[in-house]
């Protein structure tokens, strides 16, 4: 080994070997440096970078904001330039939290980028407008679409909560025309009951996007025979013996709702119920009565009523000067009543103190019915109206006489006296 290395040509051999060994990797390394080396520096631009807000989303809406993209510069050694690019870890921050409602001016702020990155937004700040939300109460409306099983009909929706809770901006509250759901009843025989997602409306029937708690309300829709809600009528028959009178009568409840056929039920004005006697009642009494199924009704609601007859004792008061009416007279005839020769009546009725007080000749009607008699004279029996819970004081037939006869005929119009016909033209 030493006689090599004290040979001269080895050592020059060895010498331009390293040499160019050197050389090599110098070369490489400069290669490296200028084309993809990880050490280079770099520079990057990336467009159309989302802005991420971050803010209280339970008391505030942002109306506008001005841009609402940003371009980003990126500086820095290529690998870690690369791996910014390369992966979606990074953000463009506005962060909100220490600001109110109002028109802001606030800074962007770039997150998750590695430090050795040099980070430049554009633009670097941005223009905000935020608004305060607010919670309006709104009831629900419920469309049922739809024709139920023949014969039936779909009642009122109940819906369960019947109201509910909006959270938006003032300018879109103000816009809320109403809270729609729908619920289909087709064909349906018995009540339909489901869960109902809620979507807001303005007044021209839009849809707005809003927060709504709840959005899904239970719902259901009775589906039940035609019906109408109508007076209830109770016919009182009979009286309380002399001394007494009704002062008062009252009913719960004074309607009832009658279900039927469409046809039915639509002819209904009022709905006769129980007939109640007070003949020879002397106090007071409660009575609880059904109410009877008529005219092809299928069912009431509710099937009883409560009455109250109040009974008090009676006064008297003499009423003069009633006039007799006559009804049904023929054209062709004159009818004049003989008896009484004055037409008139002198009544005594009886009744409650209450009523009776109150009582003029002008509440009572005497009628006089003469529909189909011939000329002559005929006694008829007076049909007198008294107003509700009075009767005459004592029991009678008011009877009256009338007389029927023929008109008599107008003269033919004759010539004036001293007057003469004009003699025939020769």
């Amino acid at each position: 080994m030493d006689k090599w290395l004290r040979n001269t040509n080895v050592v020059r051999i060895v010498a331009l070997v390293v040499g160019i060994l050197l050389w090599v990797v110098v070369h490489m390394e400069e290669t490296n440096l200028s084309g993809n080396s990880p050490l280079r520096e770099r520079e990057e631009t990336i467009n159309n970078v989302a802005i991420t807000t971050k803010y209280d989303e339970t008391h505030y809406h942002i109306a506008s904001m001005s841009p609402a993209n940003v371009q980003i510069i990126l500086k820095g050694k290529e690998a870690s330039v690369k791996k910014v690019t390369t992966s979606n870890t990074y953000q463009i921050e506005l962060d909100m939290t220490q600001v109110g409602k109002g028109d802001h001016q606030l800074t962007l702020k770039p997150v998750g980028f590695p430090s050795d990155v040099e980070v430049q937004v554009v633009p670097r700040m941005v223009h905000v407008i935020i608004e305060e939300l607010q919670m309006k109460e709104v009831p629900v409306v419920i469309n049922v679409k739809g024709t139920p099983a023949a014969g039936l009909k779909a009642g009122q929706p109940i819906v369960k909560p019947a109201k509910v809770y909006i959270t938006a901006q003032t300018s879109k509250l103000e816009q809320i025309e109403n809270v729609r759901g729908e619920v289909s009843v087709d064909k349906a025989q018995s009540a339909v009951t489901k869960q109902v997602r809620l979507q807001a409306y303005d007044k021209d029937g839009k849809e707005i996007t809003v927060n709504m708690n709840p959005s899904v309300v239970d719902v259901e829709v009775p589906i039940t025979s035609p019906f109408q809600t109508i007076p209830l009528q109770l016919k009182i028959s009979g009286e309380p013996p002399k001394g007494f009178a009704i002062s008062m009568v009252t009913q719960n409840p004074d309607k009832v709702t009658v279900y039927g056929t469409q046809d039915v039920v639509d002819k209904l004005e009022f709905y006769q119920g129980p007939q109640l006697s007070v003949q020879d009642v002397k106090e007071t009494k409660d009575y609880s009565l059904d109410i009877p199924l008529r005219n092809k009704v299928t069912q009431l609601d509710p099937a009883k009523v409560t009455v109250r007859v109040e009974i008090v004792p009676s006064i008297t008061k003499a009423l003069e000067n009633v006039p007799i009416t006559i009804i049904g007279q023929n054209e062709s005839y004159l009818t004049k009543v003989i008896t009484p020769e004055s037409a008139q009546l002198n009544l005594t009725v009886e009744g409650a103190p209450a009523i009776i007080d109150q009582m003029k000749v002008q509440d009572v009607q005497a009628i006089l019915d003469v529909s189909n008699l011939p000329p002559g004279k005929h006694e008829l029996k007076v049909t007198l109206n008294l107003p509700t819970y009075v009767k005459l004081g004592m029991p009678q037939d008011v009877k009256a006489v009338v007389e029927i006869s023929e008109k008599t005929p107008k003269p033919a119009n004759s010539a004036s006296p001293g007057s003469s016909a004009s003699p025939a033209n020769p």
